[in-house]
C-alpha cells in the first residue's frame, strides 16, 4: 500500500524535501508561511488515512520555509480513532521512502509539570509509551529497518541543541520535557496525571509516539515540539477539546516563529 501512496507522490512532485514537518491540532497556520506550495488533499493520495478530529487539515503541502524545502503534513490520524498504529505511521513511512532524513513533530499537549503554564512551547528530550501499541509489531520489513531499533536518542540531540539556539535568539520561552503517550480520547483522570507525574512525565498526550518510532526505525531522525494547551486533569478546574484548539490556535505565532528559524538548520 506504501509503495502506491508512494509512486503517486512521485508522479505529483518529483523532487522531495528531505524535511517534514507534521502538524498538531489547530497548528495549520504555518502552511500559510510556506512559499511556492504544492498541496495535495489526502483522499487523494492511495491508501492514505484521511483525519476525523477536528483541527486536523488533512492536506499534504510541500513548499519552502525560511528558503528551506519542507513537506509538511497538515493533521494526523491517531489510535483513539480506530486506525492500527501501523496506519497512524503511514504517513512517515511513505516520506521515509521518498527521501525523508529529518521529521518534525508538533502536538498539542496536557501539562504536567507545574513549572508550565498554557500556551508554553515545550522540547520533548524523551517519551513513555503508554498506548498499549508499537507500529513495529508484526513481521519486520528489514528493507526500512532492524527487528530491534535503538531508541536511546529517539529525539535527535543535535536537533534539540539548533531548536534551543533558535528560540534564544527570537527570545521564544522553550520548555524541555518527557512527553507520555496516551491511547485517548478521554482526558486521564487526576490519578492518572498524578502516577505520569511520578514515573516522570512532564506533558500527556495522544499522539507522536508511534511516529517517533516508526522515523527511528528508518533512521530518520526527530524533533518534537508540544504546545501545552492546558495544564492536566487535577490542575484546573476541568478539560475540552475546544480549549485544546483556542489555546493551539492562539500559540500558533511562536510555533511558525521558531520552526521558520529552525527547518534550515536542520540539514547542516
Amino acid at each position: 500500500m506504501i509503495q502506491e501512496a508512494v509512486g503517486y507522490l512521485r508522479e505529483r512532485v518529483k523532487q522531495w524535501p528531505r524535511t517534514a514537518v507534521v502538524l498538531g491540532s489547530a497548528q495549520a497556520a504555518f502552511v500559510d508561511a510556506l512559499e511556492e506550495r504544492v498541496e495535495i488533499d489526502y483522499k487523494d493520495i492511495p491508501h492514505w488515512p484521511v483525519p476525523s478530529v477536528q483541527g486536523h487539515a488533512g492536506r499534504l503541502i510541500v513548499g519552502k520555509c525560511g528558503g528551506a524545502a519542507v513537506t509538511v503534513m497538515s493533521g494526523r490520524v491517531h489510535l483513539y480513532e480506530g486506525w492500527p498504529a501501523r496506519q497512524v505511521t503511514f504517513g512517515v513511512r511513505a516520506l521515509g521512502e521518498l527521501g525523508l532524513k529529518h521529521l518534525v513533530l508538533t502536538n498539542a499537549a496536557g501539562g504536567i509539570n507545574p513549572n508550565y503554564h498554557r500556551g508554553l512551547l515545550v522540547l520533548i528530550t524523551d517519551h513513555l509509551n503508554l498506548q498499549g501499541t508499537n507500529p513495529l509489531v508484526g513481521p519486520n520489513d528489514e528493507r526500512l529497518g532492524p527487528r530491534f531499533p535503538d531508541m536511546t536518542r529517539a529525539y535527535w540531540p543535535a536537533h534539540q541543541e539548533k531548536a534551543k539556539a533558535a528560540a534564544a535568539e527570537l527570545g521564544i520561552e522553550l520548555g524541555e520535557g518527557v512527553y507520555a503517550g496516551l491511547l485517548g480520547p478521554s482526558f486521564e483522570t487526576p490519578a492518572e496525571i498524578r502516577y505520569l507525574r511520578t514515573i516522570g512525565a512532564d506533558l500527556a498526550g495522544m499522539s507522536t509516539v508511534a511516529e517517533t518510532i516508526a522515523a527511528n526505525h528508518m533512521g530518520i531522525r526527530v524533533l518534537a515540539i508540544s504546545t501545552v494547551t492546558n495544564m492536566a486533569a487535577g490542575m484546573q478546574a476541568e478539560l475540552s477539546h475546544a480549549e485544546v484548539l483556542e489555546t493551539g490556535r492562539s500559540a500558533a505565532d511562536g510555533l511558525i516563529r521558531l520552526l521558520t528559524r529552525v527547518l534550515p538548520r536542520l540539514e547542516e
